[in-house]
Formats: structure tokens, C-alpha cells, sequence
């Protein structure tokens, strides 16, 4: 494999712009909603996010270039990895701001630091719980149909990556279809720029020229003086995380948090392989694992992961390099404070068409890479991520009507005949959104089975899916202030449901008997 290709530089404005827009958002949450200072931010959380995403990248370069010299291939493409956007958000909402809540109604002297302590153990936890499934998940993989596993991610691609950008395309339709245009004629179309410019190169440029001309960008002041913020270990405060109050009062969300990561990584590794490169799951999850834990050790409450989206970046021709470039460009932003100077000069309008056509590919990808006839199974998969998108438009629709915000009234049972007057059944909608991963690879899987008529084999996932019902781990929920959120109790109805899907499966030997005839 040649050290760099062009393709890399497209599969790097890719990846390092999705991470780019993650360190963005959590820096905003982190000053904004925990009040965090920039001493705390700057100089201990960028660093430490910095460091996991430096080694993470750089392993998984590495690891690459090692596939391509076994097989003696040239087109392996590098496992994508970054931080997790679903955990960031429940590790701000769900422990850090309740732990700062907490501790400033019981007068501690900085509430701040107790909660950034909250978030350090979450993360830490949660590298526990990737390391721990590193040495199961590929029994699981094994056990698991690929229309379940590629479903999965496809429904989140679609929900998460796509269907966002696609509405920021169109809230900025001179930028933003302008370098549309670009990624379609560039990877759809199959050409090549005159001068041999790589696709992502004149998306990203075309998009800041596009922005800045129509006053997009720059957005706000530019920012002070960069300063040089080196990560420095903070085993003291790592350790001093450990507390029994804080493993009871989070043990709830950092479970499931853990088990989500494991889960999806599972999900990328089997997505990857169906785009050609297959990796072995024990040292791709276990270095996963160490990168969020590194993360703590260094100051950083946001773990990482595998990203979706390999076939996406295999198909621009991104081969090693590009995961080693964006390792090594986000941690000298976050090392020499220039992440506010890069986000001000190029707007994260000027390259959404690329993460917006790498959810269109993950998409296709679910239908490419599975037999044909298990093409229900995987729409079936699709829609507990159309689902959960769904709930959550409809929770900022809320927001924007006042609910669940400061000053506003609190989310509470009595929304749901209220959405029901509009024939919207919204509790299905918030029970979908919690283990949603979960959900949609069972429920795909499930399908799989019936379509091959394997009724025993679908009701076992329907047995997995009453137990983990029965756990909490899948649709059980609770109203928060402004949100919905996973309560780890049993949700007795839905494993009540699955069980008696489980029966009638088992039963279908006896009550049924085969047709071929019937058309589908």
C-alpha cells in the first residue's frame, strides 16, 4: 500500500470534519450548559479527547497498512473512529449536569469539578465495558445475520448523518447544493477534476468561498491568540471518580452506553468486511476501549468508538493515510487551542455533502452487500433509526414551543393523548428511542429468520428481546425535565409482547403450513 493516495485527502476532510463538528458541539455544551471554565475545557478535556483520537487513528492506520501486506491488497481502507455523538450528549445531560445539579444543592465548593469527576468515570467505565466485549463479540457476529447488522447502521446513517444534512443543505441552498452538486458528479458520476483536484478538496473549498461570500461565514469574532495545551495525566481525579454514589446514581447510563458502543462497533466491523476488509474484532474493539480510557486518564468525559460509514470512505479511494491525518490534525488543534480558529475560517457547511453522501452509502450498502430476498429484513431494520430520529424532531419541537427549557413546563405523560389528537402515537416513538440498536438488529434478524423459515431461530430473538425488555436495557423510559430518557426497570409490556411473538414462532410448525404460491 503506497504511504498516501489521493483518496486520502477525501476520506480525511470526511473524518476529520465529522470529529471536527463532535469537539464543536461538545465544547459548547461544556461551557454553555456545565459552565466549565477554559482552564477545565482547554486545558484537560480537548487534550485528553485529543490523545484517544491520535492513538486511535494512528493504530488504526497501522492496522490497515498490515491487512493490505497480508492479503496483498492496495485498496484496504482504515477502520473509521472518533468520539461517539450519542455519548456525548448523555454524558452532559445524564451525568455530568445532574452530578453539578447535586452538588450545588449540597453546597460543594466546586460544583464544576465534582461533575467533570462524573463524566471521567463514565468514560473510563464505558472503555471497561468495550475492552470487556472485545472477547465476546465475535461469537455474536458469527450468531448474527449481516441484514441485521448492516440494517442497523443504515437506519442510524440515515437518521444521523443524512437526513441532518440534508436539512442544512436546504437551509443553505447556495452552499450547500452547490458542493452537493461536486460529491455526486465526483463519487456517483465517477470523474475526476481537471489538475487531478480530489473531490473533498473542492467541495470544502468551493463551500468556504460559497459561505464567506454570501455571509455564512465567519460567524462571530475571530478568536484571541492560540496557546500551547499539552495533555497532562489526572490519575488523581480519575481516581477520585470512583465513588459509591456516583457508580449508583450512573451505573444506569453508563451500561447501556457501554453495551450501545460495543454493539455498533460490532455492526462497523461486519460493514467493513462487506466492503471487502475484514478486521479481527478482539484488537479492533479492544483498542477502541483503550482510546476511551485514555481518554479519562487524560482528562477527556467523552469515549470513543468505531465510526459507520467505512464503505463510504472506501469508496472515495481513502485507503490508511487519511485515518493517521485526521489523528494527528485534531490533536495539534486541540493541543495549540487553534480548534475555535479553524471552525471560524471553514464553516461546517463548506463539507456536509460529504458526511451527507456517506450515509447515502451506508444505506446502499445494507441492500448491496445482503441476499436479495433479505431485502424486508433490512427495512425492518431501518426503521427503529427512522423512529428514533423521528422522536427526537419531535423533543425540539417541544423545545421550540417552550416545553422542557428554562421557564417552561416540565415533559410529563400528559403529552401523549395531546400528540394523539393528531393521530401521532408518540410513546411508540420514545419506547423505539431507547435501545434502539438493540431493537433494530433483533427485529431484523428476526425477520431473516422468517423469510428462511427458521421459526425456531426467530423465536429465540424474540426471546433475547423479551429478556432484554424484561432488563431495560430496550424501551423502557422515563420523562425528564426536557427529555425522555432510559430507566433501567423492567418494560413488562413489551417483553410480554415479544414473548407471545416468541410462542406463536415456535408454534408455526403446527399451525402453518407452506405456500410459495404467496407473492411478496
Amino acid at each position: 500500500m503506497r504511504a498516501f493516495v489521493r483518496g486520502d485527502l477525501d476520506g480525511f476532510f470526511g473524518l476529520a470534519l465529522d470529529n471536527l463538528i463532535l469537539l464543536l458541539v461538545l465544547s459548547g455544551l461544556c461551557r454553555y450548559v456545565l459552565g466549565f471554565d477554559d482552564a477545565l475545557l482547554v486545558g484537560r478535556i480537548l487534550p485528553g479527547a485529543a490523545v484517544s483520537l491520535l492513538v486511535g487513528n494512528l493504530y488504526y492506520a497501522h492496522q490497515a497498512r498490515q491487512l493490505a501486506r497480508q492479503t496483498g491488497r492496495d485498496d484496504v481502507c482504515a477502520l473509521p473512529y472518533g468520539l461517539n455523538a450519542v455519548t456525548v450528549f448523555a454524558f452532559v445531560f445524564l451525568v455530568m449536569l445532574p452530578a453539578k445539579l447535586a452538588a450545588q444543592a449540597a453546597g460543594a465548593a466546586d460544583p464544576a469539578r465534582i461533575a467533570w469527576q462524573a463524566g471521567l468515570l463514565a468514560c473510563f467505565s464505558c472503555g471497561l465495558i468495550e475492552l470487556a466485549g472485545s472477547f465476546v463479540v465475535e461469537r455474536i457476529r458469527r450468531a448474527t445475520p449481516r441484514a441485521a447488522l448492516l440494517a442497523t447502521l443504515a437506519g442510524l446513517a440515515l437518521a444521523f448523518i443524512s437526513l441532518g444534512f440534508l436539512f442544512r443543505t436546504y437551509a443553505h441552498p447556495v452552499v450547500g447544493l452547490t458542493t452537493l452538486a461536486v460529491i455526486l458528479l465526483g463519487y456517483f458520476g465517477r470523474v475526476r477534476f481537471r489538475g487531478g483536484l480530489p473531490v473533498g478538496l473542492v467541495a470544502v473549498a468551493l463551500g468556504t468561498a460559497l459561505a464567506r461570500g454570501t455571509g455564512l461565514a465567519p460567524a462571530g469574532a475571530a478568536p484571541g491568540a492560540p496557546a500551547l495545551h499539552l495533555p497532562v495525566p489526572v490519575l488523581g481525579d480519575l481516581v477520585a471518580s470512583f465513588r459509591a454514589d456516583f457508580l449508583l446514581s450512573y451505573f444506569a447510563i453508563i451500561l447501556p452506553m457501554g453495551l450501545f458502543i460495543v454493539a455498533g462497533s460490532m455492526q462497523n466491523l461486519e460493514s467493513a468486511e462487506a466492503a471487502g476488509d475484514r478486521y479481527p474484532a478482539r484488537p479492533s474493539l479492544a483498542v477502541n476501549g483503550f482510546g476511551s480510557m485514555a481518554a479519562a486518564l487524560f482528562g477527556s468525559c467523552f469515549p470513543t468508538t468505531l465510526y459507520i460509514g467505512h464503505p463510504g470512505w472506501k469508496a472515495m479511494g481513502a485507503r490508511a493515510a487519511y485515518s493517521s491525518l485526521s489523528g494527528v490534525f485534531l490533536a495539534l488543534l486541540c493541543f495549540t487551542g487553534t480548534l475555535a480558529h479553524v471552525a471560524w475560517f471553514v464553516p461546517i457547511e463548506a463539507g456536509m455533502a460529504i458526511l451527507l453522501w456517506i450515509g447515502v452509502v451506508m444505506c446502499a450498502q445494507a441492500f448491496q452487500a445482503t441476499p436479495a430476498h433479505h431485502a424486508p429484513a433490512v427495512i425492518i431494520g431501518i426503521l427503529p433509526g427512522l423512529a428514533t430520529w423521528g422522536s427526537l424532531m419531535a423533543k425540539a419541537g417541544l423545545h421550540a414551543a417552550g416545553l422542557g427549557i428554562a421557564g417552561g413546563a416540565a415533559f410529563s405523560a400528559d403529552l401523549v393523548p395531546k400528540f394523539l389528537q393528531s393521530d401521532v402515537h408518540i410513546a411508540g416513538a420514545f419506547a423505539l428511542e431507547q435501545g434502539v440498536v438493540f431493537t433494530a438488529m433483533i427485529l431484523s434478524a428476526m425477520t431473516v429468520a422468517i423469510i428462511e423459515r427458521r421459526f425456531t431461530g426467530a423465536a429465540v430473538w424474540c426471546a433475547i428481546a423479551a429478556l432484554l425488555s424484561a432488563t431495560g436495557l430496550m424501551h423502557g423510559y422515563q420523562y425528564a425535565f426536557g427529555d425522555t430518557v432510559l430507566a433501567l426497570r423492567p418494560a413488562w409490556p413489551y417483553a410480554l409482547g415479544y414473548g407471545l411473538m416468541a410462542l406463536l414462532f415456535v408454534s408455526a410448525r403446527w399451525l402453518t403450513t407452506p405456500d410459495d404460491s404467496v407473492t411478496h
